[in-house]
């Protein structure tokens, strides 16, 4: 087991430092096409931009999903100061993301740094710096670059449209807690790739076809609508298990989300996740999840005649700051290959 979480967390670490919002996701499935391709797979990319991969076996056909898309931001204007205002990417909130660093890529391929900020934000000129509210409408960028008026960032490449992606930080502790921006989903991406791994090299043939779709559209809705194979009869996201309050589980435990936003997960895949978390004594946690939906949803609704279910490892603080810890992780590989055999 050793071997595919030190895989894992390496492949999270190189999966979080390529930006990639809704919308803006080439580079990681380019990637991502590379080391399936290193692990021995054929994958293939989907119009929409996904990845799609086959790691085989027979009958009763299981597609598992995860999203390598995040939050982010774009150009909304670039005013005459030449600072620049943002319209949020999925659930990306402006109470969270002040004094983070960012990027900005222009159409033309060219990078710069920047730091989100609030308007007039020196605290010793601004009287009003607790009190105002923090909107979209009241951040906003400074380019690192000097370029102080909308000519000059022109001039530059930066015009309405440009994506605005926020630094990770990413951060592993000694102690297993893993701190990181958009573990919501590439901590679950991470973990499909060591279970691609761990098939390749442990397992001839799965007891059951087994699909992975890697998509990128999840934060904005429609990640898992198309690309569905044929002979699918089961939807199992592998997203981000929620924490917070009112809810059993930790950062530790692998989460299997019962009930969302959406409504009820499939009952015979739920029950089937719950036993093979029993039964193979896995840290697990049943919950409600009250604001929330996944690619599973998203399959069901653009018409799939499937099951459907959803688990991921516990994460603290979604859309935020997430964390989580390699014990959560450990449990989501484990439940996987309990579950699919």
């Amino acid at each position: 087991m050793q071997q595919y979480m030190d895989y894992i967390m390496e492949q999270l670490k190189n999966l979080l430092a390529i930006d990639s919002p809704s919308g803006f996701t080439e580079k990681v499935t380019d990637y991502l096409m590379k080391e399936y391709q290193s692990l021995g797979y054929t994958p293939e990319k989907t119009k929409k931009g996904g990845v799609l991969v086959d790691l085989g076996g027979q009958g009763n056909a299981v597609l598992v999903m995860a999203h390598v898309d995040t939050l982010g931001a774009m150009v909304a204007e670039v005013k005459g100061n030449g600072r620049l205002r943002i319209t949020s990417i999925g659930g990306l909130n402006a109470n969270n993301i002040e004094t983070e660093n960012c990027r900005v890529y222009t159409h033309d391929g060219h990078c710069y740094e920047g730091t989100i900020q609030l308007q007039n934000a020196s605290i010793h000129v601004n009287r009003d710096y607790q009190k105002k509210e923090r909107t979209f409408d009241d951040i906003e960028v400074l380019l690192d670059h000097t370029a102080d008026s909308k000519e000059a960032v022109k001039k530059l490449g930066i015009e309405n449209g440009a994506f605005v992606c926020i630094e990770p930080r990413t951060r592993i502790t000694e102690s297993g807690y893993i701190k990181s921006r958009f573990l919501d989903d590439k901590l679950s991406t991470a973990i499909l790739l060591g279970y691609a791994k761990y098939l390749k090299e442990t397992v001839s043939c799965p007891s059951r076809k087994i699909y992975q779709h890697i998509t990128v559209y999840e934060e904005i809705g429609h990640g898992g609508c198309a690309s569905v194979p044929a002979d699918v009869e089961e939807l199992l996201s592998v997203d981000m298990g929620c924490v917070g309050a009112g809810l059993e589980c930790t950062e530790k435990q692998v989460s299997i989300c019962v009930k969302d936003s959406r409504g009820p997960y499939h009952y015979q895949v739920v029950q089937g996740l719950i036993e093979a978390a029993k039964k193979n004594e896995i840290n697990y946690a049943a919950d409600v999840y009250p604001y929330y939906g996944s690619d599973a949803d998203a399959a069901l609704a653009a018409g799939a005649d499937a099951r459907h279910g959803l688990i991921g490892p516990g994460v603290y603080a979604s859309h935020g700051y997430e964390r989580s810890h390699k014990e959560g992780v450990e449990n989501t590989l484990r439940l996987l290959k309990a579950y699919l055999g």
